[in-house]
C-alpha cells in the first residue's frame, strides 16, 4: 500500500459523504498510511476565502465556475500535488466532478467550457495526463430523500438551498461524468443505512487498493 492514491468523494448536498470520509481516514491510518484529508472547494487559505464567496454569494454561472477552478488550482499545487509526492493518501470532499455535476448540471453551464477549464487547471507539466483521482467514490442519493435529510439540517448555503429539480439535474450530471470515466468510479446506494454505506464504501477502496499490488 505504498504508492500514492487520490481518492475523492462525491455526491449531492446530504448524501452523507462526509461522514464516511473521515472512516475511511481512520481506515488508512490503521494501514500505517500518512493521510491528506482535504476538501473542495477550500483546502488552502486563499481556496477557503473563494469557498465562502462561492457558497454565499449570488454571482453569474460563468463567474462562479472559474472561481471553482481557480480554488483548484491553488489546491493543486499546494496541497494535493505535493501530498501525492510524498505517497500521501490524499481523501478529498468533491473535486472536478462536483463543478461539472453542480455548474454543469445543476447551473445549466456548458459542458465543453468546463472540459476546457479541466485542460487548462488540471494539466500539470512535465506529466502529459491531467490530474485526476485514483478512485471517485460516488454517494448516489434520490434528490427526495437528500431534501428530506437537509431539512433539519443547519442554516442552508445557496447550493443547499435549491430546490429538487437542481438536484435532480446534479445527480444527472454525475451519472454522465461516470459513463465518460467508469474506470475510475465506484457508484454507491446513499439511500442505504449508515452501516451498509460503510460496507460498501470501504469494500470498493479496498479492492481497488488491492488490484494495484
Amino acid at each position: 500500500m505504498s504508492r500514492a492514491w487520490f481518492i475523492t468523494f462525491e455526491g449531492i448536498d446530504g448524501a452523507g459523504k462526509s461522514t464516511h470520509i473521515e472512516g475511511l481516514a481512520d481506515w488508512f491510518r490503521s494501514q500505517g498510511r500518512q493521510v491528506t484529508l482535504t476538501r473542495e472547494p477550500g483546502g488552502t487559505p486563499l481556496s477557503e476565502k473563494l469557498r465562502e464567496l462561492v457558497l454565499h454569494q449570488a454571482m453569474d454561472p460563468l463567474t462562479e465556475a472559474l472561481l471553482m477552478f481557480a480554488a483548484r488550482r491553488e489546491h493543486l499545487l499546494q496541497v494535493i500535488e505535493p501530498a501525492l509526492a510524498r505517497a500521501d493518501v490524499v481523501l478529498c470532499d468533491r473535486f472536478t466532478d462536483a463543478t461539472f455535476a453542480y455548474q454543469g448540471g445543476g447551473r445549466g453551464f456548458d459542458w465543453r467550457v468546463l472540459q476546457t477549464l479541466e485542460q487548462w487547471v488540471q494539466h500539470l507539466p512535465p506529466a502529459a495526463d491531467l490530474r485526476q483521482p485514483d478512485l471517485t467514490v460516488w454517494f448516489d442519493l434520490p434528490p427526495e430523500v437528500a431534501a428530506q435529510r437537509l431539512s433539519s439540517a443547519r442554516v442552508p448555503d445557496k447550493f443547499e438551498a435549491q430546490p429538487v429539480e437542481f438536484f435532480r439535474q446534479v445527480r444527472a450530471a454525475y451519472a454522465k461524468r461516470m459513463q465518460e470515466m467508469p474506470q475510475r468510479f465506484a457508484r454507491i446506494a446513499a439511500d442505504q443505512d449508515r452501516p451498509s454505506v460503510w460496507r460498501d464504501v470501504l469494500q470498493s477502496v479496498a479492492e481497488r487498493v488491492h488490484e494495484s499490488r
